[in-house]
């Protein structure tokens, strides 16, 4: 083939190999352009350019087209058509050769678009399942446009986090989880609700998986809520749940931030079934587990004090280990445990001693106060028992005193006796 000169040939020949299409490719599109273009000029002249079929004489070299027509045939049972002994006719109008190259710069125009975006589909069609990072451009309705850099995704609304609060021009993560065939071409999918989407989140954050020292066994999540993620070792010495936290926890906390502050437990996977249930039941303990491997499921009983961690809040810790084992999991209380104990609060020494004065105090008021009241005949027989006794003398009051003064008492109540006698006497005088 002869090297082409033309201006024509030159840039078709630059555009090919930058953009990696193949020239002939391009060519067959521009001849299919230029009969589209024939026709429509046709029509406007008032012709029925339907009735025939055509075929585009294209020059690689100047670029020049003619159009040749011939009457349309009926194809044969093979659905092939025979044009030995057809007449074909040039009908290229004069000037149509502007029109030619119009169509011609149109076509090459959308290839390269398509181009393009095929070499980038291309590209993220190997990403599929990987994470990417963009920035939110826009809501369309509940669905969420993602500008990428290259090209834009979409996260449906089913691929949300329920209740996450997105704001235009945020930059965040997401799940290239698929590319779809739509009726405007293919369309990137984009998720933030697939668990896989946490477990890639890991494995950014921990060389150890990317590496293979340690492997994810399962996840289960519940978006926006919760997520369990089982992990075990693929290298002896390496502590898989030690590696997924970190130091001080800044791992799984670089997930718990992306994920918005959902709940992230990291358990050991074993291969013991009713040992891994327990793992993914935590952080509950002293769990009994029963298998029934015809089944599939599993009867834990759980002390009265951890019954509550191993069903969750609305079910939801119990929900996700079963998703996590694959097992169908069933939680009672364990017989004979016992419910936990209210912790006893001592009271200070002073305090308490207060209390017992005060109780005490309270007692005897009672006990004075439970004596019964005396009847009236009883008062009145007080009364008059007093009136008949008299004035009480003073010496039973004195001998309440002290010694010294009951003598006292003693030798004044003898004189005042004397004396009433020496009256008395004086009286019978």
């Amino acid at each position: 083939m002869q090297t082409p000169r033309t201006e024509f040939a030159q840039a078709l020949k630059a555009i090919a190999m930058e953009r990696g299409l193949d020239p002939e490719v391009i060519l067959e599109t521009i001849k299919q352009a230029i009969v589209a273009a024939y026709k429509k000029d046709a029509k406007e002249r008032g012709e029925e350019p339907d009735s025939f079929d055509y075929e585009v004489i294209l020059n690689p070299t100047n670029g020049e087209a003619r159009v040749l027509a011939w009457d349309l045939i009926e194809p044969d049972e093979n659905g092939e058509v025979d044009l030995t002994g057809v007449e074909k006719k040039d009908v290229t109008p004069p000037g149509f050769g502007r029109i030619a190259a119009q169509t011609a710069k149109q076509v090459i125009h959308q290839k390269i678009r398509e181009a393009e975006k095929g070499a980038i589909m291309g590209e993220y069609t190997e990403r599929v399942g990987s994470l990417v990072t963009g920035m939110i451009l826009r809501f369309e309705g509940s669905d969420v446009r993602v500008d990428l850099g290259k090209t834009e995704g979409i996260m449906p609304s089913i691929e949300r986090v329920p209740n996450e609060r997105l704001n235009s021009n945020q930059r965040m993560s997401f799940l290239l989880k698929d590319i779809i065939e739509t009726l405007r071409g293919k369309q990137i999918i984009l998720s933030r609700a697939e668990s896989l989407f946490v477990q890639k989140l890991f494995e950014r954050e921990v060389p150890e998986i990317s590496g293979g020292s340690v492997i994810v066994n399962g996840i289960a999540r519940e978006p926006g809520v919760r997520t369990k993620i089982a992990v075990s070792s693929g290298q002896s010495g390496v502590d898989p749940v030690g590696s997924c936290v970190g130091q001080r926890g800044v791992r799984v906390q670089s997930v718990t931030n992306e994920l918005g502050g959902e709940r992230v437990d990291i358990v050991m996977y074993n291969d013991d079934p009713a040992e891994y249930i327990k793992a993914a039941l935590s952080p509950a303990e002293g769990l009994t587990v029963t298998l029934n491997k015809k089944e599939a499921t599993a009867k834990v009983k759980a002390p009265e004090d951890q019954l509550s961690l191993a069903i969750g809040r609305d079910g939801q810790n119990a929900r996700l280990a079963s998703k996590l084992t694959n097992w169908k999991i069933d939680i009672e209380p364990l017989e004979g445990s016992a419910k936990p104990k209210e912790p006893k609060t001592e009271e200070p020494e002073e305090k308490k001693k207060s209390t017992d004065e005060s109780q005490e105090t309270g007692k005897k008021e009672k006990a004075e106060s439970s004596t019964p009241e005396p009847t009236k005949d009883e008062l009145e027989g007080k009364d008059k028992a007093l009136l008949s006794e008299g004035p009480e003398p003073k010496i039973e009051q004195a001998e309440k005193g002290s010694g010294k003064d009951v003598e006292k008492s003693k030798k004044k109540n003898d004189e005042n006796k004397t004396e009433i006698a020496d009256g008395a006497m004086t009286d019978k005088i």
